[in-house]
């Protein structure tokens, strides 16, 4: 019952990294309906990013991930202004292309960096071990990537809530000709959308790398495997992508603890579930539900 348990929390702490990167395509998604490929890049950007302003520029942690979430949020405002702005209107296998060759050419120039081989670490910031509850441990990282999680659901519910671009944002997600009637900068939601989920990947970067380091494959391969986490929640549900992330997390958990195992003792080659269930249950969702738990069914009109 130990091991379950620990498994669990591990799975929920990988879940909340799986569920900020899913925030960020979900938001671009339910605003404008573009799939963005290049959701992997911007968390390796965010992330090295964080890094280069901690160690090289000497800043305090804290404050080099502020910059650095605030510089990658920067960087899909200008990704939408400069390439997605001029798709408008166009069909979309063209919009999804563009942000698969955003993707090629933001890992080609990461390549050249320093950071495009090897493997780096964060200073340590945070204390050795962790919280213990009777015989199971709950390491600082861990906390943290839930911290991180609940802070930024908390943000989110309240923007969307409270502030006029929140506002804005669901009106336009909801009926964008209707938005434009009343006065709603559709251009402008969208470009808002790039630059939060910039945002939400280079934090989902930030606690991958102070979990387990900072490697560029690594770090962009988060993006592909936010794909299972994003359908099985919905693809423009917010409270989805958390959910979609977290239960994403607790099977890679569960496939390692046993299926790895389990195999290993038939007689077959164990490792590497972890990687394949997620796909598993991709396919399922896509074949009995393909709008997710909390997607939007939409029906057209024949």
């Amino acid at each position: 019952m130990i091991d379950f348990v620990q498994n669990l929390i591990s799975g929920v702490a990988v879940g909340c990294i799986y569920a900020l990167a899913a925030l960020g395509f979900v938001l671009i998604y339910k605003s404008s309906r573009v799939i963005n490929f290049a959701n992997g890049q911007f968390i390796a950007i965010g992330a090295f990013m964080a890094y280069a302003l901690a160690v090289w520029a000497g800043l305090p942690i804290w404050l080099a991930a502020l910059v650095s979430m605030l510089l990658t949020a920067g960087l899909g405002f200008l990704v939408e202004r400069v390439f997605l702005r001029r798709m408008v209107g166009q069909p979309i296998i063209s919009v999804i292309m563009v942000t698969i060759g955003l993707a090629s050419v933001l890992d080609g120039l990461m390549y050249l960096t320093p950071f495009g081989s090897g493997n780096f670490t964060f200073p340590a910031f945070l204390p050795a071990g962790g919280l213990n509850l009777g015989a199971i441990n709950i390491s600082y990282p861990q906390l943290l990537a839930i911290g991180f999680t609940v802070v930024f659901l908390l943000l989110f519910g309240w923007f969307f809530q409270r502030s006029v671009l929140g506002v804005s944002m669901r009106a336009v997600a909801d009926d964008q000709m209707a938005s434009m009637s009343v006065g709603v900068s559709v251009q402008r939601v969208f470009a808002l959308a790039w630059a939060v989920a910039g945002l939400t990947a280079a934090a989902a970067g930030i606690v991958v790398g102070t979990v387990s380091g900072l490697n560029q494959d690594g770090l962009i391969a988060i993006g592909l495997a936010v794909f299972p986490a994003v359908i099985l929640g919905g693809l423009d549900s917010i409270p989805g992508a958390v959910v979609g992330g977290i239960v994403i997390g607790i099977l890679q958990s569960f496939s390692t603890a046993y299926l790895d195992g389990f195999f290993s003792q038939i007689g077959l080659v164990g490792g590497g579930s972890q990687y394949v269930m997620p796909f598993v249950v991709l396919l399922v969702m896509l074949w009995f539900k393909p709008h997710g738990l909390f997607g939007t069914e939409e029906i057209e009109r024949v």
